[in-house]
């Protein structure tokens, strides 16, 4: 029986009198149960604990037993294409024990240990290893292969390997002689502690694109591979569909979804849709190259606060093989709202809001935690975060907005009255922005072509003049501008109903290819500028709107598959065409 105890309890909050066996964020067991704790204080007089589970029951004098290591997850196989709670227990294994409620102190392997896996051994006795080294591999999914890297502590020699075969997480492959001349045995899995990064190389400038196929992302406001973007909306504007579009189509080669604290029926719809989502890329389930963390508003508002680290550590795990991976995260306002719960339960100086006063620091923590990097195997991975902010009454000048601002390089601003209006993804070109333009033109300009920044910057004029002049047409009405300043009100209206608008429904709108956008903004823009040049020939608007071209653009997303982009080229010559034929019709100068 362990001689420390329970002397206080204050909701999530536990505290021990006089204990000398507790070290700074070591994992603990509380109580009878033994619930999951973490040590987060400690003085001269006392030990704070914070419990995983919920405290309802506990009684002071029950025991309190140390484990000697961080809080900490397991990283193996079978991470993918299963769902974890916030300090990584797998929900369908614990609802065969408990039904759909988790019972308090439930216990579970954290991977399946009697599961086999088909392991190919990397390594042989008589190989010198270094620090992230693959040793072994299997098939984790259909799609994904899961390497196993010599832990970023470990490197000498290798004086035992297993043949290739069939083996369970625990079975051990291979052992290895340190320097020191101490032997570790190499499982099929490594444990780590969430709060602390895993280590690289060297961190690379993110120069390339997350591909999403959404044209207002892709095109207006784009996101690095390793960047950070942050998606702040009040209830009802999208985020949780946006953060699906990103899941569902971007490029990364693993997903890791984090449910932080948002409601049980809309945690259960993301599990329901990302178990029927087909990946595009492979026609394989999308929960093949996914891992889900749900933690949803009723459950113990401790683990809420760990999901998001557990959640960041899993996603450098699959860095650290060389993948490419995405983490959502939804929403880090209930994560911060988690935060200021154990905060007042500690009786800390609160700061604004009553968010406590180290908010900042947490919020960079996880966000810094992106990147691209060479790892330290040498391989090349990055990890993007794409976290969801919850602004209470849509006031973004509340602190985690403005903090989360500070810290990513991507703001995609969800418009409540574009939301109401059905126009999705309801980013606001307008307060939104990218700091990531700059560095992925030359990726652009090479892979796509070397007017596409040129093109951008143009739709993104056109969209900031369209908003100066709604302004005066809200005071006196459109009946007044010239017909220079209708044609860019005209114009607009092509780009946001023809090119920002986008259907999830429809087979060629859900997902746009870089090339097609960059036509579609080709064509718009050449309307522009040819109805421009005749209506500086005094010929007026209102004969350039009877050809039906801006209409015609409006439909050329749904009108032109995406493998036909060739049309787009043809639609530009008809623009020309129409063109010469009002010229000719009213005998004016060729534009």
């Amino acid at each position: 029986m362990s001689q420390n105890v329970i002397f206080g309890i204050n909701g999530p909050v536990v505290t021990v009198k006089n204990a000398k066996d507790f070290s700074m964020q070591e994992m603990v067991y509380v109580g009878n149960q033994r619930l999951v704790g973490e040590v987060i204080g400690i003085t001269a007089q006392k030990t704070i604990i914070q419990v995983y589970e919920v405290t309802t029951g506990l009684k002071p004098g029950e025991p309190v037993f140390p484990t000697g290591s961080p809080m900490s997850v397991i990283l193996g196989p079978g991470i993918l294409d299963n769902i974890f709670d916030g300090i990584e227990r797998p929900l369908k294994d614990i609802e065969r024990q408990s039904g759909a409620f988790i019972d308090r102190g439930v216990t579970s392997d954290l991977l399946a240990n009697d599961r086999f896996w088909e392991v190919t051994v990397a390594v042989k006795a008589g190989d010198t290893v270094t620090p992230g080294q693959i040793y072994a591999t299997c098939p984790e999914t259909q799609i994904i292969t899961h390497k196993c890297l010599i832990h970023p502590s470990l490197s000498g020699e290798i004086i035992e390997a297993k043949p290739d075969g069939q083996y369970k997480i625990t079975d051990v492959i291979a052992k290895l002689k340190d320097k020191k001349g101490n032997v570790h045995e190499l499982s099929l899995f490594q444990k780590w502690p969430i709060r602390v990064p895993r280590p690289v190389s060297l961190r690379k400038p993110s120069v390339t694109p997350l591909i999403t196929g959404q044209r207002v992302i892709d095109t207006l406001l784009p996101v690095a591979k390793g960047g950070t973007a942050a998606i702040p909306g009040g209830f009802g504007t999208g985020k949780t569909m946006t953060q699906h579009q990103f899941a569902k189509w971007c490029d990364a080669d693993i997903i890791v979804y984090v449910g932080c604290g948002e409601r049980g029926n809309e945690m259960s719809q993301v599990l329901e849709e990302f178990t029927n989502l087909i990946d595009p890329k492979s026609s394989r389930p999308l929960t093949d190259r996914t891992t889900l963390i749900a933690n949803t508003s009723n459950m113990p508002v401790a683990a809420r606060e760990a999901s998001i680290f557990t959640g960041i550590t899993l996603a450098e795990y699959y860095r650290d093989m060389g993948y490419h991976v995405a983490i959502m995260a939804d929403s880090t306002s209930r994560w911060a709202e988690a935060l200021r719960e154990i905060s007042g339960r500690l009786e800390e100086m609160p700061a604004e809001e009553g968010f406590p006063a180290y908010l900042p620091s947490r919020i960079s923590e996880f966000y810094e935690r992106a990147g691209y990097m060479q790892t330290l195997g040498g391989q090349e991975g990055s990890i993007t975060i794409i976290g969801a902010v919850s602004p209470q009454g849509s006031d973004f000048s509340e602190p985690v907005t403005q903090n989360t601002k500070r810290f990513t390089r991507c703001f995609l601003t969800l418009d409540k009255s574009l939301a109401y209006a059905r126009h999705y993804p309801a980013i606001n070109w307008i307060t939104s922005y990218s700091e990531y333009v700059s560095d992925l033109e030359p990726w652009f300009a090479k892979n796509v072509d070397p007017k596409f920044i040129k093109r951008r910057s143009d739709i993104s004029n056109l969209l900031q003049e369209e908003d100066k002049l709604m302004e005066i047409v809200k005071l006196i009405g459109s009946d007044v501008l010239p017909d220079e300043q209708k044609l860019v009100i005209e114009i607009a209206r092509v780009i946001r109903v023809g090119f920002l608008q986008q259907n999830a429904y429809h087979k060629d709108d859900t997902y746009v290819p870089l090339k097609k956008q960059f036509k579609m903004m080709n064509c718009i823009i050449r309307l522009y500028k040819k109805s421009k040049q005749l209506i500086l020939a005094s010929i007026p608007l209102s004969k350039i709107s009877e050809t039906g071209l801006f209409d015609r653009l409006i439909r050329m997303k749904y009108d032109i598959p995406n493998d036909r982009t060739e049309l787009l080229d043809e639609l530009e010559k008809d623009i020309d065409r129409a063109m010469n034929e009002i010229v000719s019709s009213v005998g004016g100068i060729n534009p």
